[in-house]
């Protein structure tokens, strides 16, 4: 297991524990899990749960069946940990289909399993797969819906400024890369390096997230407001000029049957 500052040494057991219970109890061969939220992303609280994500496999005859059969397992929920994947058909259905979570999943620089080199395999054809426009109107409208509902006060929720500021960041990095954006919010900074004044705040909010709680608030910060809806303009007419991609499933139909074809 990749440790990161951000996960507590003594909580590694327990999600390790859980999922080999996980592969045991279901009979699946857990390919790869992974830190899914603000963890991964660069930006935890204290009390911060865990968003553990993982992509499985079932044995092959689960999938020779022609009744549709679930595809996803969810864990209980607690105040400490949320566990949850995708099959591996499901996983790769939505990486043909440009879904973020997957591409955010095989970047995550917080590992707890990996089977096999299977996150490498999609990631060499992600640039085949993803969708550029479909990346940007997704952070899009998470920035807009963090923006409207919960930055418009005087008084705001610190977490909701990360949950604006990342979005809309990817979305920025899409229209100026033309690929997938990373995942951890210090690399997407790299876009505003020459924008000090915005660096120094979300900084400052930074630092001030490592000791508060997920309910801290804060006063509105009308710099990086401002930053945030002159962004959205900005993207929401770059994404017009982005074509739709058509993609080919042949690739992802051969990655699929090779772990299939082996899961016995």
């Amino acid at each position: 297991m990749e440790i990161d500052r951000t996960v507590a040494v003594d909580i590694e057991p327990t999600i390790t524990a859980q999922l080999q219970q996980l592969a045991s109890t279901e009979q699946i061969i857990i390919l790869y899990a992974c830190e899914s939220g603000s963890r991964a992303w660069g930006f935890p609280s204290p009390d911060s749960d865990y968003d553990v994500r993982f992509i499985y496999l079932r044995p092959l005859a689960w999938y020779l069946s022609i009744d549709d059969r679930p595809d996803t397992i969810d864990l209980p929920v607690n105040s400490l940990l949320d566990i949850n994947g995708w099959d591996l058909r499901k996983a790769l259905k939505l990486f043909k289909g440009s879904n973020s979570a997957i591409y955010e999943w095989i970047q995550s620089p917080i590992v707890y399993r990996a089977h096999s080199n299977l996150t490498q395999k999609l990631l060499n054809l992600a640039d085949n797969y993803y969708s550029c426009r479909a990346g940007i109107h997704h952070y899009l409208n998470m920035t807009i819906g963090c923006y409207r509902e919960h930055l418009q006060s005087d008084t705001v929720k610190l977490k909701k400024y990360f949950y604006a500021l990342r979005p809309i960041l990817a979305a920025k990095w899409i229209v100026t890369h033309r690929t997938f954006p990373p995942m951890v919010l210090s690399k997407l900074m790299e876009l505003i390096s020459d924008r000090q004044e915005i660096v120094t705040e979300i900084d400052r909010l930074l630092t001030i997230k490592k000791t508060a709680n997920e309910a801290t608030t804060i006063a509105a910060v009308p710099l990086l407001n401002e930053f945030i809806r002159s962004e959205i303009e900005s993207c929401e007419l770059a994404v017009k000029l982005i074509p739709k991609v058509d993609t080919n499933s042949t690739p992802l139909d051969l990655l699929f049957k090779q772990y299939a074809l082996n899961s016995d």
